[in-house]
């Protein structure tokens, strides 16, 4: 009797604990639902979405946490990042985010770029600094040119521009769980990837 008691006691308590955990995080509060959210692939995989922006200071400081939390993501959920697109620089720094992948160079050239910006000062604000950047990772001035203006990276700039708008992206870094839930950053990195957990866990049955 004593044993079965023990057990229900236990169980009651991560009952309570699980709820407890949930109710932490409010809907219009922590985390806010899309008015026009984009389709759900439902592949079984939550894609997450990080719009940043490599002048943005925050981004800069939110990219090792971001990259480390991603280290740990399960089978069925996937990061991308989505540079955001409001005006000229923005999307000269955007379609250098899309040349970088085109190129397939390291993903430590995205961070470099930060570097660049945030340490350096060389705030990367036309083709030609760029050109002048990447030509240090050994792509030469001409190919980074070609892929700057080319018909795939100016597709993916028009698309997150498109996307940035549908999505009311007003802020960055901002995450986006399948397109449907939005969360902001607010307080530490270390509450707001928290926040993101919870709608993963909320969206999992839906992707």
């Amino acid at each position: 009797m004593i044993k079965a008691l023990t057990k229900l006691t236990r169980f009651s308590f991560i009952a309570f604990l699980t709820v407890s955990l949930s109710a932490e995080y409010k809907l219009g509060r922590d985390y806010v639902l899309v008015d026009n959210p984009l389709p759900v692939k439902k592949d079984g995989i939550v894609e997450v979405t990080e719009s940043f922006w490599y002048g943005c200071a925050h981004c800069y400081s939110f990219e090792p946490a971001i990259n480390s939390w991603k280290e740990n993501l399960d089978s069925d959920t996937k990061l991308t990042k989505m540079p955001i697109t409001w005006g000229g620089i923005h999307q000269l720094h955007a379609a250098l985010f899309y040349t970088i992948e085109a190129l397939k160079l390291d993903p430590s050239t995205h961070s470099a770029v930060f570097v660049t910006i945030h340490k350096e000062g060389n705030f990367l604000q036309n083709p030609k600094a760029i050109k002048e950047f990447l030509e240090k990772f050994g792509v030469a001035p001409e190919v980074t040119e070609q892929y700057l203006n080319s018909f795939s990276v100016k597709q993916k700039v028009n698309r997150g521009i498109k996307y940035a708008k549908q999505l009311k992206i007003s802020a960055v870094p901002m995450i986006i769980v399948d397109g449907t839930y939005v969360i902001q950053s607010r307080g530490s990195f270390s509450d707001m990837l928290k926040v993101v957990d919870h709608v993963i866990e909320l969206q999992r049955p839906n992707s």
